[in-house]
């Protein structure tokens, strides 16, 4: 069941997200985020943009969000997703990009972007098959368990770019 995240599901969240900081470079977190800091992420990204949790028979397997790409007003019409996964290869990655990707359309998104770090090169692949580009690639930002890594900014065009008559809306307006 794919369903939207709450302040209950941090716990199960974070279990999963543990392993990316701790034993990969996934993540460029060092430190795992408290449950306090970790639910008012989950808040604070709620309030415009779509959480879901993949859950079976009461766990949390996986996740994946939207969140603003950037901060100024211009760069509105731009979303970052972002998933993550205890088990893979069962196709919830997709099904919960599906989703979120058709949310934002609704919300009046034109481009969203995925950041992959270079230790992820499963998350690239993906990423290219579900039909992003890649956009950019800063060589050798990030440092963590004694290696550099490069950072890679994917992006797929939601919807025609054309002149927007207003702001994309929160998702829960839709």
């Amino acid at each position: 069941m794919i369903r939207e995240a709450m302040a209950a599901d941090v716990p199960g969240m974070l279990g999963i997200y543990e392993y990316y900081v701790k034993e990969t470079a996934v993540s460029f977190e060092y430190e795992l985020p408290t449950v306090e800091e970790f639910t008012r992420r989950l808040e604070e990204h709620k309030k415009d943009y779509p959480w879901f949790v993949w859950e079976e028979e009461g766990q949390i397997l996986g996740y994946a969000y939207a969140g603003r790409a950037f901060e100024r007003a211009a760069y509105a019409w731009n979303a970052e997703i972002s998933c993550y996964l205890k088990d893979k290869g069962k196709g919830m990655g997709r099904k919960l990009y599906t989703m979120i990707e058709d949310i934002l359309r609704q919300q009046g998104v034109r481009k969203v972007f995925a950041v992959v770090t270079s230790a992820n090169a499963p998350s690239v692949a993906f990423h290219k098959a579900i039909g992003y580009t890649e956009a950019l690639v800063y060589k050798d930002v990030g440092f963590k368990h004694g290696q550099w890594y490069d950072v890679i900014w994917l992006e797929k065009q939601l919807c025609p770019l054309g002149t927007p008559k207003e702001f994309p809306i929160s998702w829960k307006k839709l």
